[in-house]
């Protein structure tokens, strides 16, 4: 199977658009990790992404007549941008269905390269809906984004550039995943013709949809993805991308949030370079996988695949990197009600940085601090810190992990209240006007909103964390009202850093 993939990857018609970008080496990281640490710059290609490599290879190789008919795509964003970019250069009519949500600023640049953009529904799944309509409708070639042989092995050039480029032994090439087309393309290629190279596919831990289909054997539909990493976001690895992937790929690892926002750090650190989420995974995986298996002297390549990202964003990535990176530990912790506790507290630390202290009055006798603890490289673990606290009878409960802590309650910190009847859940909004308002229309009357916190990190998703009071004999009412409303969402009553500050 990978040879039939190796001679359509060398017959790719992309080169007179496509750049061969560029190997880099980070250093500080490959210092650090005492491996060479190599990075492939996808995100110095004209669409700042991979995708135009499989949309030109798919769309240069049209018929005539397919071609006087036009394309159309359904994208959020890079391969929208790499489909705009290809029928310009080629002549050919496009069309490119968005979600509502997309950021202004990939719909400007659709537009830009001379493009037909259709706004349509707050979903990637309503947009892929309508562009499969009008496809069949108007007789249009629809332009898969990754489960099309075309477009797999368009991105699979990319592993061609890099056996040609790397001329020692190359341990690892890690690659991110969301619909698999990446992957499939450059595992075939790499496999085929150095096949002692480890290939790992790369996933956002809240998007695994690799990781799940591999796992049982056959592709998976997540009930839910995360929307962190949009360029992942795929509830289903494609068909193609599977089959290759079974037979090719070695491992898929997943990555936190977290880790992401570390990985972004690392590259802007080492070579300046600003990535999307998705375009810093694969060195998200590469370091979980030096870390997990202890190797040293290796050389290790991740594809960075793409720079697509808000300004806004880069504000959550700065508050998440730390964290990420293991150097900053966030803990709620019980001390005593009483003059000078801080201050002890603190002796109790030693000289270590607080990052961030927060706290409310809340009773006579304790009250409950939120506590982020910078760790020096050579000073004591998190474990150690948190056994040192235990030791001198704090109460610690640690919240590194905790979503809802670190999106919401750290800004929330303000005491605790009697609430009756209160239900505590996270929503995720789409980022357009009116969607709080459908939210409020929709609600019955007689519940009440006793809490609400909102966080937009530049993403299509605003992240909303709210309390309501809902009777008892209407809660199948508020249970069909979730439903009903469609909005991604989670019960939180029971997570401890809602119970400790604010419950």
């Amino acid at each position: 199977m990978p040879e039939k993939y190796v001679k359509r990857i060398l017959d790719a018609r992309i080169y007179d658009v496509v750049v061969e970008s560029p190997i880099d080496t980070m250093n500080l990281l490959s210092k650090k990790m005492s491996n060479e640490v190599l990075i492939k710059r996808e995100d110095l290609q004209s669409v700042f992404s991979f995708k135009i490599r499989g949309a030109l290879n798919k769309m240069s190789r049209l018929s005539d007549e397919e071609r006087s008919r036009g394309v159309i795509a359904a994208s959020a964003g890079n391969h929208a941008q790499g489909v705009a970019l290809a029928a310009r250069k080629l002549g050919i009519k496009a069309r490119i269905v968005m979600p509502k949500t997309t950021p202004e600023i990939k719909v400007l640049s659709v537009r830009e390269k001379g493009c037909q953009v259709i706004l349509h529904g707050d979903t990637f799944d309503e947009a892929f809906a309508l562009s499969q309509e009008l496809a069949e409708k108007n007789r249009y070639t629809f332009i898969h984004p990754f489960d099309d042989p075309d477009v797999i092995a368009g991105q699979g050039t990319i592993a061609m550039e890099i056996l040609r480029q790397v001329t020692g032994p190359l341990h690892a090439v890690f690659v991110p995943v969301g619909g698999g087309g990446l992957l499939a393309g450059m595992a075939a290629f790499i496999k085929y013709l150095r096949p002692a190279i480890k290939v790992i596919g790369v996933e956002a831990a809240d998007s695994a949809c690799l990781y799940e289909a591999l796992k049982k054997g056959r592709r998976v539909v997540l009930p839910q993805v995360g929307i962190f990493a949009d360029g992942v976001a795929v509830s289903q690895v494609g068909k193609e991308p599977f089959r290759i992937a079974k037979t090719c790929v070695d491992e898929v690892i997943t990555v936190s949030i977290d880790e992401i926002c570390a990985a972004i750090k690392d590259l802007f650190d080492n070579i300046r370079s600003i990535a999307e989420p998705a375009g810093a995974l694969a060195l998200a995986g590469l370091k979980k996988y030096v870390q997990r298996e202890g190797i040293t002297g290796e050389t290790l390549l991740a594809i960075e695949s793409g720079a697509n990202v808000n300004f806004d964003r880069l504000r959550h990535v700065s508050e998440r990197a730390e964290l990420g990176e293991g150097r900053e530990i966030i803990l709620g912790v019980t001390i005593p009600e009483k003059p000078g506790s801080f201050k002890t507290f603190c002796k109790t630390l030693g000289r270590r940085n607080i990052t961030e202290f927060n706290y409310r009055y809340s009773s006579d006798t304790t009250a409950q601090v939120f506590v982020g603890i910078q760790l020096s490289t050579d000073g004591p673990r998190k474990a150690e810190i948190i056994e040192n606290l235990q030791t001198q009878n704090y109460e610690v409960v640690d919240l590194s992990d905790n979503e809802l802590a670190k999106l919401h309650i750290r800004y929330m910190v303000g005491g605790h209240a009697p609430v009756n009847n209160e239900v505590i859940y996270c929503f995720e909004f789409p980022e357009r006007p009116g969607a709080l308002l459908n939210f409020l229309t929709r609600m019955v009357k007689t519940w009440n909103i006793s809490m609400f916190h909102y966080r937009n990190h530049g993403a299509a998703h605003g992240r909303v964390f709210m309390g309501l009071q809902v009777p008892t004999g209407e809660k199948r009412a508020f249970k069909n009202f979730l439903k009903d409303l469609n909005y991604p969402y989670r019960e939180e009553c029971g997570n401890p850093a809602y119970k400790l500050f604010l419950g």
